[in-house]
Formats: structure tokens, sequence, C-alpha cells
């Protein structure tokens, strides 16, 4: 599996765990969700340095919009933690990269 597949496995499910908590989503994501997840992967698929990246944040180039950004940052901040209660192994990986 590649580095940006890996990213995608981690921002979908950090994304999906968001959802249910957040907005209470039974059957998949919201709307809005939804638009984030595609708008994440799209610029997954497009990076720069691809399976050389590193995380997002540690990137010196920003290519998410400034508003996807600070929704990224949130989902982020909320599932990260819960990571380790969901996808234990997932968790694992995800800090050793």
């Amino acid at each position: 599996m590649t580095r940006i597949e890996k990213e995608k496995q981690t921002i979908d499910l950090m994304i999906n765990i968001y959802c249910k908590k957040k907005h209470k989503g039974k059957d998949g994501l919201c709307e809005e969700c939804q638009e984030l997840l595609e708008y994440a992967y799209k610029r997954l698929d497009f990076c720069k340095f691809g399976n050389e990246k590193s995380f997002c944040s540690k990137c010196p180039i920003h290519c998410y919009k400034k508003d996807m950004r600070a929704k990224v940052k949130d989902v982020m901040k909320f599932s990260g933690p819960r990571l380790m209660i969901y996808s234990p192994i997932q968790f694992i990986k995800h800090i050793f990269e």
C-alpha cells in the first residue's frame, strides 16, 4: 500500500468518526463531511510529493484552501485521540509514520 493510500485510509476513518459523533450520521457521511472527504482525496491525489510526502501539517506547501484546512484540523483534533478506540492498529501505524 502506498503512502497516499494510507493517508486516504486514515483521513477516511477520521472523517467517519467525526461525522458519526458530531453530526449523528447513521447512513454514511453527511453532505458536508462527504465534500471534505472528496476534497482531501483530491488534494492527496495531486500531492506534489507523492509517496515521499510527510504529514500535511508539516508540509512546506499548503495546498488546502483556508476553510477546508480549518475543517480538517477540527476533524483531526476530534478524531485523532478516538482512533485509539475505533482502530488501535491504524492509530499505532499513524503515530509511527
